[in-house]
């Protein structure tokens, strides 16, 4: 089956994480539903024409599904055609004439400096090994900006302490090298020669290596103590060092490096935030503002 060949393709080829082929699975399943019930399409793919598509665009609108979500399935859809022009399905793209519709740019939400300053140096963790974790374990998100994933997959041998960075195995099994700073080192150091356990630096009790859903749980738990932020994630944190070390004036191109980001797009989105600062700093500061 074409679409299970595609997926297949997604997942070898193209290296795409699990969470990323999930989607694309199920933009194609809807896609492919709503083809065989509204126009009995099954298997011609050749009957499928850009009035189709649009479509199917409008009926998700009318559900309400947000311009953000319906772009993403767009985007299936376009690497789906494109991949059955390659392999000699189609000749015909019908994706060229489909117009994506405009959503509403969401800036990312980010922690202030002094909430930071106040979940690091203020707030209570729990006594020994377990509190001591999860203190890294927030410390580690807002120095770096790594994702929850990369975060979980850190081994001890990642560590490089002579050269003072960690590194870190990246979207698409991406490697990246993050400087840390000496007291970054030290914590680090000093956490590994009291704890140590296998090869993974964050572990539970027993010795295992940490899942998503425990560190996305005591990442909202600290979060929520300083700041009432609606989304209190780990990715909050990304989000927080990206804007902080733009707000004190860190090249955009580097920011990029340490992301992982695969575009300089990705990483452009988190200067509306600074826009937005200097707008207020300006309304506040100028006599005719």
């Amino acid at each position: 089956m074409l679409k299970n060949k595609f997926i297949t393709y997604l997942s070898s080829e193209k290296r795409f994480s699990k969470h990323t082929v999930k989607s694309y699975t199920t933009d194609l399943t809807q896609f492919t539903s709503f083809l065989a019930d509204e126009f009995q399409i099954v298997d011609d793919i050749n009957e499928i024409r850009f009035q189709i598509i649009r479509t199917w665009i409008a009926s998700l609108l009318e559900k309400g599904v947000s311009p953000r979500s319906v772009n993403r399935k767009i985007s299936t859809l376009k690497s789906y055609f494109k991949f059955l022009i390659r392999e000699g399905v189609i000749v015909e793209n019908p994706m060229t004439k489909v117009v994506a519709p405009k959503s509403k740019k969401r800036l990312p939400v980010f922690i202030e400096e002094d909430q930071i300053e106040s979940l690091l140096n203020e707030v209570r963790f729990e006594e020994g090994f377990i509190g001591e974790r999860n203190k890294l374990i927030i410390e580690l998100f807002y120095v770096t900006g790594i994702r929850l994933s990369e975060l979980i997959n850190i081994k001890i041998s990642d560590i490089d302490f002579q050269n003072q960075s960690i590194k870190v195995l990246g979207k698409r099994n991406k490697e990246r090298l993050i400087p840390l700073s000496s007291s970054m080192v030290g914590e680090l150091r000093s956490f590994i020669e009291k704890n140590q356990q296998n090869q993974f630096l964050f572990t539970n009790l027993d010795g295992k290596r940490l899942y998503t859903k425990l560190v996305y749980r005591l990442v909202n738990k600290y979060i929520g103590e300083i700041s009432s932020v609606n989304k209190k994630s780990p990715h909050i944190l990304r989000h927080t060092f990206a804007t902080h070390m733009l707000n004190n004036g860190a090249d955009i191109n580097a920011i990029k490096e340490l992301l992982g980001h695969a575009t300089l797009s990705a990483t452009q989105v988190y200067t509306h935030n600074t826009i937005e600062k200097l707008k207020t700093v300006y309304k506040q500061a100028h006599p005719r503002a």
